[in-house]
């Protein structure tokens, strides 16, 4: 159902740049720096954007309760709105995936265009089967074994092997060092996700950035979003489930290039 009323913003924002404005919804275990960071200026050169932290990642504390994409989508507005923004392109990335699209199945006006890159509308039972060991690894405090899971599902093959083993732990030891307290949160939230009634009301141009080497979200789950959506169209790239570590600046031309079109 459309909201209307105005709605208080809670969760911690970053905003950057001027011109058209540009909201980002980051992917579980993630944040808008660590999900968006290496382009945030790219995409700042050409629009106002507006990113939100979930509760338990940067400074918005976690939530009493579930996380649910209703309530994520709707801070995403409100953030919008406390910045002076009418009208919206947004950007979803993973989990970011199903609230943009919940965000323009509740906001139906607000949304310019969507991109959605390396995401979902509902998890296929390998998805699932991934989050379930991520959330249980995460519960148990094995923070340093579950990043070296994550190093192993989210990176390509191609670019976890051009690592030596020494390095891919040394990255992993990065990865342990980052992991935001609201991570479980985040991931049962992904589990549960399911946007799939909403793909066919989705009436703006849609952009669809399939990442084809992806261990984690396979790229056949991308494709099956992009083809639920009357307005999707479809871009690979040739990179694991990190297009922001591993193709940074040809993600920011898919998504600046497609915002500016549209």
């Amino acid at each position: 159902m459309p909201v209307t009323t105005p709605l208080p913003a809670r969760f911690t924002r970053t905003v950057r740049g001027s011109g058209p404005g540009l909201l980002l919804a980051h992917g579980a275990g993630g944040g808008i720096e660590a999900n968006y960071g290496p382009i945030l200026e790219g995409l700042a050169a050409r629009n106002t954007v507006v990113g939100v932290d979930y509760p338990g990642s940067g400074a918005t504390p976690r939530a009493q309760s579930p996380l649910e994409l209703d309530d994520l989508a709707d801070q995403l507005v409100a953030a919008a709105d406390a910045e002076g923004l009418g009208t919206f392109a947004v950007s979803g990335y993973s989990l970011g995936g199903p609230v943009a699209i919940r965000l323009a199945a509740r906001h139906p006006g607000r949304v310019s265009s969507l991109v959605l890159s390396a995401s979902f509308a509902r998890l296929d039972a390998r998805g699932d089967l991934a989050a379930s060991v991520w959330q249980r690894l995460f519960a148990s405090g094995q923070h340093s074994v579950l990043a070296e899971y994550l190093t192993m599902t989210a990176l390509s093959e191609g670019a976890l092997n051009a690592l030596t083993p020494a390095q891919a732990h040394a990255v992993a030891e990065q990865t342990a060092s980052a992991i935001p307290s609201g991570t479980g949160d985040q991931v049962d939230l992904v589990r549960r996700a399911d946007v799939r009634g909403d793909l066919a009301g989705i009436a703006v141009p849609t952009l669809v950035v399939v990442t084809t080497a992806d261990p984690l979200i396979s790229p056949a789950l991308q494709r099956q979003l992009a083809d639920a959506i009357p307005t999707a169209r479809t871009a690979e790239l040739p990179t694991g489930h990190l297009p922001f570590v591993e193709r940074p600046q040809e993600w920011l031309k898919l998504l600046s290039d497609f915002v500016a079109e549209n």
